[in-house]
């Protein structure tokens, strides 16, 4: 039953939401990173990505990465413009050595700009991150 299923508390997994210089489309994007800052492996990771706010929602966006491994990041998807005004969220599921965790990472609305920027070492770059 759903109540016999246990889903530990999930620490050192992460999203950031970071802001680069595009040279060939000579453009600033905003892209979204899954980091794993813990010792193992993240396996058979699933990432559902959606904007929304009082009028708009966008579609639901599904990511699938076999592994990532310790302490490390990987680009999921790029954010349009359109979408930073929104709240973004991103429902993360994956096994850390046959055992499921989940967590759901939220950009509050307006949030993603550029005064809230700050390093993200793991990834050697600047963004915004959430825990």
């Amino acid at each position: 039953m759903k109540k016999d299923i246990e889903i530990p508390k999930v620490e050192g997994v992460y999203m950031a939401i970071c802001h680069q210089y595009n040279s060939v489309f000579k453009s600033d994007d905003w892209h979204a990173y899954i980091l794993n800052e813990k010792p193992l492996p993240l396996e058979n990771i699933l990432i559902v990505s959606m904007g929304y706010d009082q009028k708009n929602k966008t579609a639901k966006l599904r990511h699938q990465l076999n592994v990532l491994p310790a302490k490390s990041g990987a680009k999921v998807e790029l954010i349009q413009g359109e979408v930073l005004k929104l709240t973004n969220v991103f429902q993360v599921t994956f096994f850390i050595e046959n055992q499921l965790f989940e967590k759901t990472f939220i950009f509050p609305k307006n949030s993603i700009n550029k005064a809230n920027i700050k390093p993200i070492p793991l990834l050697q770059m600047n963004g915004i991150m959430q825990s």
